[in-house]
């Protein structure tokens, strides 16, 4: 089905999202905390992981189907970022409001970019989330190819500064699941294959919270505050099962570079990464 590019700019329906400490507990657990990590999975002196700031802007994702019609199981994560302008609060309604900020032609797909904001009961914005959705098969209807992600946040030819290895469950992505992505691409074996994938894969935005954990620890002491922004490329798929292998370059002052693999199979699951620290 041909793709609107006259859908760049259209507004999303605003979403709401309430929450308590249950929700930022499970989300943890999700992204593979554990009890060593008491600050984010118990209540007591509870605090928020920051990459939980994609799950209340989620459903906004699901905006874009009222401008483009696409098949489901086609759609890819391509990129995300967040923006944070402080700690998340561990429960509250949210808002969240964007629009579609671009649609290009990849050749094999489209892909779409939103930006939303999420604010809170007084009006305050709390992050900024930026998605790229890459629709399989939707691509060579004649559009901009958009900017190379392929360029940016490289890393340098050297050892990286920090490593972080995290093993994933194999129960991973329907423990994630349960945050609000039933995408059943990620539990269910048919889905999965019609999906072309021998088995089900870890959500992209999993694998976002394990490297955003390993970001944290290695270089933010284990403090929220202190991630600024986090932005990545997904490249590849993980499994549940498999050991997320995150490897962390300090390029200057406030900025590290990050790149992420499988530790079975060697094969990059994020790339292009870079985080703002403060």
């Amino acid at each position: 089905m041909a793709i609107d590019a006259s859908a760049v700019g259209k507004e999303l329906p605003e979403t709401t999202f309430e929450y308590t400490d249950r929700d930022v507990m499970l989300y943890a657990l999700g992204v593979g905390a554990t009890a060593d990590e008491l600050n984010f999975v118990y209540e007591k002196n509870l605090q928020t992981l920051p990459t939980f700031g994609v799950i209340p802007a989620f459903p906004a994702l699901g905006g874009i189907g009222k401008y483009i019609k696409f098949n489901p199981m086609m759609l890819l994560h391509g990129e995300q970022s967040i923006t944070l302008n402080g700690p998340i609060p561990t429960s509250g309604k949210l808002t969240t409001g964007g629009k579609i900020t671009g649609i290009y032609d990849k050749g094999s797909g489209a892909l779409v970019s939103i930006s939303v904001d999420t604010k809170d009961e007084s009006g305050n914005v709390l992050f900024t989330n930026t998605s790229g959705i890459f629709l399989r098969g939707e691509g060579g209807f004649g559009g901009d190819r958009g900017p190379s992600a392929s360029k940016k946040n490289v890393p340098p030819e050297r050892e990286p500064d920090h490593t972080v290895e995290y093993k994933t469950s194999p129960d991973q992505a329907a423990i994630y699941r349960l945050s609000g992505d039933r995408n059943p691409l990620h539990i269910d074996p048919e889905f999965a294959k019609m999906g072309g994938f021998d088995k089900p894969i870890i959500h992209g935005l999993c694998t976002f919270g394990y490297v955003g954990r390993a970001v944290l620890h290695a270089v933010c002491d284990g403090d929220p505050a202190k991630l600024k922004a986090f932005e990545v490329r997904f490249s590849g798929v993980a499994f549940p099962g498999e050991t997320i292998v995150t490897r962390i370059w300090n390029e200057s002052d406030g900025k590290v570079l990050v790149q992420a693999t499988t530790a079975e199979r060697g094969e990059p699951v994020i790339s292009n990464a870079s985080a703002t620290i403060g």
